[in-house]
């Protein structure tokens, strides 16, 4: 994914800078291993509300360690492929036109649960994670990256993350072959005994478990 030249002036979006579509290869792109960052809108340019961002995912692979989040909710709509989410203690699976809920402070992650190439529009709110993602690019392509920088980065965005978590939750699903590429050993991590894995029940519910 070839990245666009880093975006230094943005603004709130309004009526009077015209009409704005963003298209299929346009906007600000980051290539985190095992999911990428496509950044369509950002936090300054919604006014805060919100920020989107589309992530693809090479087939079975585990897009991030197990984490949560303090200060925004997030909310994933599948385009393209089917999702695996670990959400609490449950895991669902969302196919194309499904809208996953994960809200903050609940451990997750989520993976490409399919062989062929999986898509999702990620929205977050309020805005601002976006710029997780932006920074950590940058930190990866760097030579001298260290892992045990997820961590401190995750420190000034409110999030925590559990890299042990996250190889038991790709043992346990059976559908995993490639855990994520940016794990940290200093990160925070629960009890894993607490993070049980377990398929939920068929409901009415969006994103219910679908094996």
């Amino acid at each position: 994914m070839e990245a666009a030249p880093r975006t230094t002036d943005l603004k709130r979006f309004d009526a009077s800078q015209g009409p704005r579509i963003i298209g299929p290869d346009d906007g600000r792109a980051v290539d985190l291993g095992s999911i990428g960052a496509r950044f369509m809108a950002w936090t300054e340019e919604t006014g805060g509300g919100f920020s989107l961002v589309e992530h693809p995912m090479p087939p079975r692979h585990l897009a991030a360690p197990v984490h949560k989040h303090s200060r925004e909710d997030e909310y994933s709509f599948v385009v393209e492929g089917r999702m695996g989410a670990l959400l609490g203690d449950d895991v669902v699976y969302a196919e194309v036109g499904d809208l996953a809920f994960k809200p903050r402070d609940q451990w997750h992650t989520f993976w490409n649960a399919g062989d062929e190439p999986c898509r999702i529009l990620e929205i977050i709110s309020p805005g601002g994670f976006e710029h997780f993602f932006d920074e950590l690019g940058t930190i990866m392509e760097a030579s001298e990256f260290d892992p045990a920088q997820l961590g401190e980065l995750g420190d000034r965005y409110g999030s925590s993350f559990s890299p042990k978590a996250c190889r038991g939750c790709a043992r346990s699903t059976g559908s995993i072959t490639r855990c994520c590429t940016w794990t940290s050993r200093r990160a925070r991590a629960p009890d894993i005994r607490q993070l049980r894995l377990s398929k939920p029940s068929r409901s009415s519910g969006i994103a219910t478990g679908r094996v």
